[in-house]
């Protein structure tokens, strides 16, 4: 798709890595200005060496999402420098390290944190960009759920594929309290993707027969990549989506 962001500036979260580092050098590699943020301090600073690698800009900053105060820090600090923030990737989430156990067994702290990192950080950064949107009149929001979120979250995890439902929900209310201002708000529901330690973790605990079955039961009959769910996020952010907001966009081969 040959789209081109020069003068706009994007934020990406959760940059580290994965989804976050295409998406964040996707953007780049379009000329437009990022500004990326993690929690993880060294493998930001190589998402940022590949942007400027391949002749683009990128400005990191170590944030945890679910920290309000920290978030829209990060923001002002972009707005004051950019001028304006045009578009924002809510990519940050995930699972924290968890892994699926009946349901009696889940403390509230493990629950309550799967829902920080996946659904609060999101609404913190929308509120945070949000007036800026507002007085542009223009604003693209792009949140990164999962196939989870709209069945069942083949990490057995409760709290995953309730907080990844609650991020598209999210996504659609936001959609209409900020159409009026010509801000569009959209979601990627991914499928299984090895794009980080956690989902290598994940396929290596399928065995070679589990591998199997997950393969042939995508339609393309192959696994994607975070390149094919950056290119998801270009489209939903460029002027070829102007009157799309609202909408779940799955990227997973076909189920």
């Amino acid at each position: 798709m040959n789209v081109d962001f020069s003068g706009k500036t994007a934020i990406v979260t959760g940059a580290a890595h994965g989804f976050g580092r295409a998406i964040s050098l996707a953007f780049a590699q379009r000329g437009a200005n990022v500004w990326a943020c993690d929690v993880l301090d060294n493998e930001l600073l190589e998402t940022q060496r590949l942007c400027f690698a391949a002749g683009g800009m990128c400005t990191t900053r170590v944030v945890d999402v679910r920290d309000k105060p920290a978030a829209h820090a990060f923001v002002a600090d972009a707005s004051a420098t950019a001028g304006c923030v045009h578009i924002l990737v809510n990519n940050a989430g995930g699972v924290l390290g968890q892994v699926g156990r009946p349901l009696e067994e889940v403390t509230p702290q493990e629950w309550q944190g799967i829902f920080e990192v996946n659904v609060t950080g999101a609404f913190y950064l929308s509120q945070a960009v949000a007036p800026g949107m507002k007085a542009a009149r223009f604003g693209r929001i792009v949140n990164i759920s999962s196939g989870a979120g709209l069945g069942i979250s083949l990490t057995g995890i409760q709290a995953y594929a309730s907080a990844k439902a609650a991020q598209i929900g999210l996504t659609r209310q936001l959609a209409h309290e900020l159409g009026p201002w010509g801000i569009t708000v959209n979601n990627i529901a991914p499928g299984f993707v090895r794009s980080n330690p956690a989902t290598e973790r994940q396929w290596e605990s399928y065995g070679a027969e589990g591998q199997r079955d997950l393969v042939e039961r995508i339609a393309l009959r192959r696994l994607g990549t975070p390149v094919d769910i950056a290119n998801g996020v270009l489209f939903f952010a460029s002027d070829h989506a102007n009157w799309i907001t609202g909408q779940v966009l799955s990227i997973d081969g076909g189920k």
